[in-house]
């Protein structure tokens, strides 16, 4: 271990606390979260929680490789929150009912009206 001390013994027993406790509170939210976002947001949150546990384990063990390890898990985490985004947004393309029955919400729909397209608030108001 590094030549830090009691002080360090005890900032690494306090950090893998604090992290467990996320560990815990995130674990939570994945089983009870009410939407898939917020489970997958959730998921995000346990990967970072993974990056603390794998970096304070590296600085308890000596062993800094560990810490190459996280950054490669955070770009991996990056990476599937970046693809989870893109899938939250075209989502609603695809007219999958099993998929956009989440969101509870139709669509407005618009007509083509001289050129210019009338949506249905439009045309309760008389406009075009």
């Amino acid at each position: 271990m590094i030549d830090g001390g009691p002080f360090l013994e005890v900032c690494i027993h306090i950090a893998l606390g604090v992290m467990s406790l996320a560990f815990l509170f995130t674990v939570y939210r994945i089983v009870t979260g009410p939407t898939f976002p917020d489970r997958f947001v959730a998921l995000d949150m346990l990967v970072t929680v993974g990056i603390g546990f794998i970096a304070v384990i590296g600085v308890k063990t000596d062993f800094y490789l560990y810490l190459d390890i996280a950054i490669a898990l955070g770009l991996v985490g990056f990476l599937a929150t970046v693809a989870f985004a893109r899938f939250l947004l075209n989502r609603g393309l695809a007219g999958d009912a099993a998929i956009t029955a989440e969101t509870h919400r139709e669509p407005q729909s618009t007509q083509l009206v001289h050129g210019s397209v009338a949506t249905a608030d439009s045309a309760k108001e008389g406009r075009s």
